[in-house]
C-alpha cells in the first residue's frame, strides 16, 4: 500500500507524529530539522497503523439519514445533543427562534443552510469560547486566542501559535463531548504528542472522555450534515 501523506514542520516540535483525518488524509508532524528519509522510515514503521486507521469503517462510513428527516416542516436538526423539530413560519421577523422547536420565517425557508450555520456559529461563541477560558484556568494554561471555525474534517485544533480553534458544529454535541474537545486541545499546550501523559490530563479534566470520544464516533458524520 502506498502511503500519500502531508508533512507540517514545527521548529517546536520534538518528535514524529501521524494523524489521519477524517477526509482520510495523513498528516505527519515533523521537527524542522527531520530528514525526508527519517520520515520515509517512520511512515514504514507506521504502515499497519496507518492501514488500519483508513479502513476504520465506523469513522469514515457514510451514516444513513436519520430518521424522520424530511425537507421541508417535520425537519429536525440538533442542538446541544437534543433534536428539535424545525417548523416554517409565517412572520415578519427575520431570524430564527428556538421555542421548544425552531422557528424559522418562511422568507428565510430558501437560504436554511446559511442562516442556521449563523444562528449555531453565534451559540458557540456563546456557550463554547468561556469554556476555553474556563478550562484553560483549571489547567494552569494559557493560550493566544481562541475562535470558533468552519472545518469539515476536524473538531478542533491546537496550533503553534498557541491559538485553539474549534468547529462550530460542536454546538450541536452535548455539552460533554465540547467539554472533551476543548480540553483535548488545551491539553495539547502541555504535551504536544498524544502520549499516555496527555490522555490523563485529558481525562482528568473532562472524566466522560471515553463517552464522549464514541458519542462523535456514532454521531460525527450527522453534525457535519447540512439543514
Amino acid at each position: 500500500m502506498n502511503v500519500d501523506y502531508t508533512v507540517k514542520r514545527s521548529h517546536k516540535r520534538k518528535k514524529l507524529t501521524i494523524t489521519v483525518e477524517r477526509d482520510r488524509q495523513v498528516v505527519i508532524s515533523a521537527p524542522e530539522s527531520t530528514s525526508e528519509e527519517a520520515i520515509r522510515r517512520y511512515i514504514e514503521s507506521k504502515r499497519q497503523w496507518i492501514y488500519e486507521k483508513l479502513n476504520h469503517l465506523q469513522k469514515y462510513e457514510t451514516q444513513p439519514h436519520p430518521p424522520g428527516k424530511e425537507l421541508v416542516n417535520g425537519e429536525s436538526t440538533l442542538y446541544l445533543g437534543s433534536e428539535y423539530q424545525i417548523q416554517i413560519i409565517t412572520s415578519s421577523t427575520t431570524e430564527i427562534r428556538l421555542e421548544q422547536r425552531f422557528l424559522v420565517p418562511n422568507s428565510l425557508a430558501g437560504e436554511r443552510r446559511k442562516v442556521f450555520q449563523k444562528w449555531y456559529v453565534d451559540r458557540a461563541k456563546e456557550n463554547i469560547l468561556p469554556k476555553v477560558k474556563s478550562f484553560a484556568s483549571m489547567l494552569g494554561v494559557e493560550f493566544a486566542n481562541a475562535k470558533i471555525m468552519d472545518s469539515r474534517y476536524r473538531w478542533g485544533s491546537c496550533t503553534i501559535k498557541d491559538n485553539i480553534n474549534l468547529n462550530w458544529r460542536l454546538i450541536k454535541a452535548p455539552m460533554f463531548v465540547i467539554d472533551y474537545v476543548v480540553v483535548h486541545e488545551l491539553a495539547h499546550l502541555m504535551e504536544a504528542n498524544h502520549t499516555s501523559r496527555f490522555w490523563n490530563i485529558v481525562r482528568t479534566h473532562a472524566p466522560l472522555m471515553e463517552k464522549a470520544q464514541r458519542w462523535l464516533k456514532e454521531n460525527g458524520q450527522i453534525l457535519e450534515q447540512d439543514i
